[in-house]
Order: C-alpha cells, then structure tokens, then sequence
C-alpha cells in the first residue's frame, strides 16, 4: 500500500457584501466569505491537502483566481475536478480530518450536511470526514470575524 498524507490550509475575509459558503453549504450569517470563488474555506483547504498529498502543487495551480471562469464558481466544482486528478493518478482517498475557525455563526448544526457533502463528493465513507469548528474566542481577524480559516490533512492511498 501506497499511502501518503496532504495538508491544507485556506483563509478568507469576511464581509457584509457577500454570502457565507463552507463545505459546499450556505450558512446563513450576516457576514460572508469575499473571495474570485465562492471562497468555500473548507473546500479550499482539502482541495489543497489532497493535491499536496498526490504532489500536484495546489488550488490555485490548477484554478487561478485570475483566471474569469472561476468566478464565482461552486466550489464543489472545484473539489470534483481535484478527485478527477486524483483519479487519473490512480489515488483514493482514504479519510480527510478539518477544522474550520469561525467566531460565528456557530457551525456545529450544519457539520452533518457538510460530511455528507464532501463524503460523495470525494467518495468515502460518512465517518471518514470528520469536521470540528472552533473559535478564537474573540482575539485576533478571526475572533473580531474579519475572517474565516480552515485547516485539512487527508490520508490518500495510490493503487
């Protein structure tokens, strides 16, 4: 078995102007996440562990936030396309953990609909997305909810 790790990491500021997108779910909130995409963190951060595990450089290697046909894009779009790269490379995933920092809205509520989106899109197992969300308690851009991070590590296996 073949067997390598990747690791993630995406962040986006918040605004009035835009709508809050996490794990392929909008969450209602009167901030959102201001971004070329749909500035989806969590997304952005497995598409990147999944790409630095199969050593394919990362997201915007292959989706270039200059590039005007992925504005605005659904990131789940983006994540597919990562698993067709993975595919062609004869890699699977094995199971992707995440932790998404955010003041509020509180995300706990909406991690079921977030594993089992990120689960079919990357085709695994509901209990090998695992999701916890924290806050910074009020310190720093991300407890003043100036923005939003994700963190993801993922466990990829080549056949």
């Amino acid at each position: 078995m073949n067997i390598r790790i990747g690791f993630g990491v995406d962040v986006h500021q918040l605004a009035d102007t835009h709508e809050l997108f996490i794990g392929g779910k909008k969450i209602e909130s009167d901030l959102g996440a201001v971004g070329h995409s749909d500035a989806d963190v969590l997304l952005h951060a497995i598409c990147d562990a999944l790409l630095g595990a199969a050593n394919l450089r990362d997201i915007g290697f292959h989706f270039s936030d200059t590039d005007p046909k992925f504005k605005g894009i659904d990131s789940r779009i983006l994540l597919k396309e990562v698993m067709v790269l993975l595919q062609n490379r004869n890699y699977s995933v094995i199971n992707v953990d995440c932790t998404v920092i955010l003041e509020k809205p509180k995300l706990n509520p909406h991690i079921p609909d977030m594993q089992q989106i990120i689960a079919d899109i990357i085709n695994v197992d509901l209990d090998c997305v695992s999701i916890k969300a924290t806050t910074h308690e009020k310190v720093d851009s991300f407890g003043e909810r100036k923005a939003v991070k994700a963190y993801a590590v993922c466990l990829l296996n080549k056949h």
